[in-house]
């Protein structure tokens, strides 16, 4: 700041200092707490929070950028700030990261005022503050973090506290603010935010956008997106949606076009039909990001989602197709669930979260009748909550949150999987209806505000005589999950004497989770499922008794209950030489998952789980099951088995796996069967006929392969260093016609390298910031340089990867933390990689706490490997 401008600033400040000093005591708490905000250290605290939703109300935003056509000129920008002050006599401080360097100027009510930069703050002081309506200008140079440019287009991504990165705001969800916003781009970009463009003009050599006041928003779903977008419109249900993207392919986008647009208009009217409330913004706009940070975020009137989720190639498996048309409800979910009704604090940023996938749950079953969508909620939940909750770095699905600068770390698999299953408990608890009805008084209360998770349950206690606070406290606010042990008893006649199913704490804590289960009953000659409500550490199943005596009991039979099904030894041989036997699909597809954790706990031996996975695949008639079961072939081949045991077995896998392409009765099933033998290949034979289809000498029928397919068979065989391998990845990169795809590929490529010093370069470039924006670019060549077959080379690399976690947190966006992290750790399993993770963890004992957390998730697969896998 200016000289003359700071020496005012410090007279200001001693002169209430002096004034707090001398006031009468039992006015001095109140006249300092006015004077002085009650923290403005680094990021945004609660304290700081709570005191300016006190004093600021009405808040509108008017936001005028200047953005050059050379990505290294600076971005300039002018904010005007309008609200009414409220009971303070100094003005509430905006949050602008290196505000002291970026602010040019600062007006308070047309008047020039003094200004400080303090920590992630700016300050202003007018020599007089009166309550009231008020103005405060500032012009500024815009921050670059969160505005992702690339040579041609650039996007705003400020969840959960980034806005402030950019420009001066006060950055925190309950102050929602009407925003109108200018931009002055090059004259060949075009434009998109969350408002309808209201000007659109040309002069001085610059395009001019003036877009139209939104309605109510936090700051982190302000949005735009500008550059050499091209831009799609279609009329569904007389509203008009427009589609900007990049995608070069013209026939991968006319293969997708009318679909993207039809499951948005379905989602749409789905949850205005449930809900009872229109769609509650103006207009509805989405844009196709290349290697977009996240899957979607949210903006209302300005949706970003990763290009590649939407845009399917012809060889995208039914999970792809699952998962675009889950994508687009869930974003089109939060349109009411998150951004009409915001969360007051981030602390509830799962509440938002939860909901979207719980809605799109339900939205997307219409599209896909011929989908067991019971099955498909257990296997697109469970599996990644599990990976979460089995280990030491657990948490609650609500946790307590100081200051903004954390809310990244509360994101991950228990928001986005654990939380839906536990609403979906919950509805079953008060009944869909009253649920509903709920929901709805929830939406119509809250509109154009925040809430909080007490709120919700609040309204919905009012509905049902369950205790839902006590629910809540087990469920929601601790983290874990019970261990269930069933104990069954037959009689002489041959029939159920008793069924006793034991719940633990594996905290040791006595904790109960009330849920009710569906314990099926199974043998050779058919099943029987009976209910069994667990709320106390034992129950006696008083349906079983008298039942036809079981060949195998389990707990989460109807794929509902949550837990760690611990099966019982006749149950557990009996599955894992008669599960192709069992049916329905969904029971295989529970035990699957109660199998896998029998594995990770040591139960069962993972050649014997290999074998019967290559039992299972040729005899499982539903694609989601064979998806999982490929997902556990992949998992367990390269971090369960043995060295050895993988050169015994991998003529048979490969063999297996190799037929199942050439058998599969549909172009997604082919493509899922050559996508694990790609990733599982290592044999001499099978790595010249992955060459030879990568040449094209050799076609697999009614299997074409995409670019993107080229580019995947590629990196697989550069990784595994077969002969020419350079000159493959040379020739894939000349024939990459998308640009960003072939940006994407080149970054890639020295990860892949078979030159050890090449790689090196690659992993000590990422220590600098600017080489890690393209998040999802990072995380890939990560994946490749830790590649299982590169471990013992690539273990160097391990300590100082967990070294810049701090950096890689307070840099990256929400997910890159624990990103950087999987893709650091997930090709190791040896002794020594993990006590390099255990030395870590062991020598910073006031390490952040989430953040170990984070190590505990990702090290769990690297620590159990290391004791099952070691030679």
């Amino acid at each position: 700041m200016q000289t003359g401008a700071r020496l005012t600033a410090e007279r200001e400040r001693l002169k209430r200092a002096l004034l707090c000093a001398l006031t009468l005591p039992a006015l001095a708490a109140t006249a300092c707490e006015r004077a002085h905000p009650p923290d403005t250290s680094p990021g945004v605290s609660r304290d700081l929070a709570r005191w300016r939703a006190e004093a600021v109300h009405d808040l509108r935003y008017d936001v005028a950028l200047t953005i050059p056509s050379t990505r290294d000129s600076a971005i300039t920008g002018r904010v005007a700030v309008r609200f009414r002050l409220d009971g303070a006599s100094v003005v509430p401080p905006l949050d602008f990261v290196d505000a002291q360097t970026r602010v040019q100027s600062a007006t308070w009510n047309g008047e020039e005022v003094p200004w400080e930069g303090v920590n992630d703050h700016l300050a202003v002081h007018p020599e007089n503050v009166v309550p009231g309506d008020a103005e405060l200008v500032i012009e500024f140079i815009a921050g670059d973090q969160s505005l992702n440019r690339q040579s041609d287009f650039l996007y705003t991504l400020f969840v959960p506290d980034r806005a402030r990165t950019v420009l001066p705001v006060f950055d925190q969800p309950d102050l929602k603010a009407a925003w109108t916003l200018t931009l002055n781009v090059p004259l060949d970009w075009t434009a998109v935010a969350n408002g309808a463009v209201e000007v659109e003009d040309v002069a001085s050599g610059v395009r001019r956008y003036r877009f139209a006041e939104t309605k109510p928003l936090s700051t982190y779903l302000f949005a735009f997106a500008a550059g050499r977008f091209m831009v799609e419109e279609a009329e569904r249900h007389g509203r008009t949606m427009r589609m900007f993207h990049r995608e070069t392919d013209t026939t991968k986008l006319a293969r997708n076009l009318g679909g993207i647009f039809d499951l948005h208009a379905s989602a749409l009217a789905w949850l205005e039909a449930y809900t009872g409330i229109p769609y509650p913004f103006d207009k509805f706009d989405f844009v196709l990001v290349p290697s977009f940070q996240y899957g979607g975020m949210e903006h209302p009137g300005a949706i970003l989602y990763r290009a590649e989720r939407l845009l399917l190639d012809e060889t995208a498996t039914q999970n792809d197709s699952l998962g675009q048309a889950s994508l687009i409800a869930h974003e089109t979910a939060h349109m009411w669930f998150g951004d009409l009704v915001t969360m007051a604090w981030f602390d509830d940023v799962w509440t938002k979260e939860v909901f979207a996938n719980f809605m799109a749950a339900k939205i997307v079953n219409p599209s896909f009748p011929e989908v067991d969508h019971e099955l498909r909620f257990l296997l697109a939940h469970y599996p990644a909550a599990y990976a979460v909750d089995r280990t030491a770095g657990t948490h609650p699905i609500r946790q307590p949150l100081d200051n903004l600068r954390e809310a990244g770390t509360l994101y991950g698999a228990i928001i986005y999987q654990k939380a839906p299953v536990v609403m979906r408990h919950l509805e079953r608890r008060v009944g869909a209806e009253a649920f509903r009805a709920g929901l709805r008084e929830y939406l119509r209360a809250f509109a154009f505000r925040n809430a909080t998770w007490p709120n919700l349950i609040a309204i919905l206690d009012a509905r049902t005589e369950e205790d839902l606070a006590a629910w809540s406290r087990v469920w929601v606010e601790e983290g874990g999950r019970p261990e269930v042990r069933t104990a069954v008893h037959a009689g002489s006649d041959g029939r159920v004497a008793s069924l006793q199913l034991e719940q633990e704490d594996p905290a040791g804590r006595r904790r109960v989770w009330p849920q009710e289960l569906g314990v099926l009953l199974g043998s050779r000659d058919g099943n029987e499922t009976v209910t069994a409500d667990l709320s106390a550490p034992s129950v006696a199943v008083e349906q079983a008794q008298g039942r036809a005596a079981p060949e195998f009991v389990l707990p989460n039979g109807d794929g509902l209950g949550y837990g760690r099904f611990v099966l019982d030894s006749a149950s557990r041989a009996f599955l894992l030489e008669h599960l192709l036997d069992v049916e329905p699909p969904l029971v295989r597809g529970a035990a699957w998952l109660t199998l896998w954790d029998a594995m990770l706990y040591g139960e069962v031996a993972p050649v014997a789980l290999l074998d019967l996975m290559l039992r299972a695949l040729p005899a499982e008639p539903v694609e989601l099951n064979t998806q999982r079961i490929l997902g556990y072939l992949r998992e367990t081949w390269w971090r369960y088995l043995t060295p050895e045991q993988r050169k015994e077995e991998h003529g048979r896998v490969e063999e297996t796996l190799w037929t199942s392409v050439g058998a599969a009765g549909s172009t997604s099933l082919k493509s899922a069967y050559f996508s694990a033998y790609r990733d599982i290949a290592t044999s001499p034979q099978a790595l010249e006929r992955l060459e030879r289809v990568w040449r094209r000498t050799e076609r697999i029928h009614d299997l074409p392969l995409s670019e993107q397919d080229r580019s995947n068979l590629a990196q697989a065989l550069a990784v595994r260093e077969v002969p020419n391998a350079s000159e493959i990845l040379v020739a894939q990169h000349e024939a990459i016609t998308n640009p960003d795809r072939k940006a994407r590929f080149a970054f890639v490529m020295p990860a892949l390298s078979a030159d050890s010093a090449v790689r090196d370069s690659f992993f000590h470039s990422l220590r600098e910031p600017a080489n890690r924006e393209r998040e999802p670019w990072v995380l890939e060549g990560l994946s490749y340089l830790h590649h299982p077959l590169r471990a013992e080379q690539s273990r160097q690399y391990i300590l100082p990867a967990l070294e810049m976690l701090e950096e890689i947190q307070r840099t990256g966006d929400i997910f890159f933390p624990l990103g950087w992290l999987e893709a650091t750790l997930g090709g190791h399993n040896t002794p020594e990689a993990a006590e390099l993770v255990r030395g870590f963890l062991e020598g910073r004992q006031e390490y952040p706490t989430r953040l170990r957390n984070k190590v505990l998730q990702a090290a769990d697969g690297v620590w159990r490997g290391a004791e099952v896998a070691s030679p």
